[in-house]
């Protein structure tokens, strides 16, 4: 419509039964638009909607073991660890040890370092292994959220 004084354009807006909107305000001069601003508002929150549906949010699971587990539960555990990160889950994975077995850490540590190189091709570690209490704790992320990260820093640079 051009430049035009505001009393004008808000007569404008009257007769065509719409409202003015200013869309740039910090614009010169400002930018305004004419249109139904309920309507405007539905179709935003729609489309929030509909973003928000199509979001997956990625949950923590854990998994827990002992630092005494026998060799096929272990390969059990690693089966639902990769189950786990292939549905796009952090899996926060656990040892738990109980009495004196807490001064044998390294056992625990052993352990998180034959998940990791189980699974080497479908997780990256988010924490390396760490003691909390009488529990060892390492968090897996899924190997394909870290390659969309590199990916969009990419398309920054």
């Amino acid at each position: 419509m051009g430049v035009m004084p505001l009393r004008q354009a808000q007569e404008m807006a009257v007769q065509r039964d719409l409202d003015l909107v200013e869309v740039a305000p910090t614009a010169v001069p400002p930018v305004c638009r004419f249109l139904d601003y309920g309507r405007y508002r539905y179709e935003q929150t729609k489309r929030e909607r509909e973003s928000r549906r199509s979001q997956r949010v990625a949950l923590l699971r854990e998994i827990r073991f002992r630092p005494r587990i026998d060799d096929h539960d272990f390969e059990a555990k690693t089966r639902s660890v990769k189950k786990l990160l292939k549905g796009g889950d952090k899996v926060k994975v656990t040892v738990m040890f109980r009495g004196r077995e807490v001064i044998h850490a390294d056992i625990g540590l052993r352990l998180l370092q034959r998940m990791v190189d189980s699974l080497k091709e479908d997780a990256v570690v988010d924490r390396t292994p760490l003691m909390y209490g009488k529990r060892m704790i390492m968090i897996l992320s899924p190997l394909a959220s870290q390659k969309t990260k590199t990916k969009e820093k990419v398309k920054e640079a």
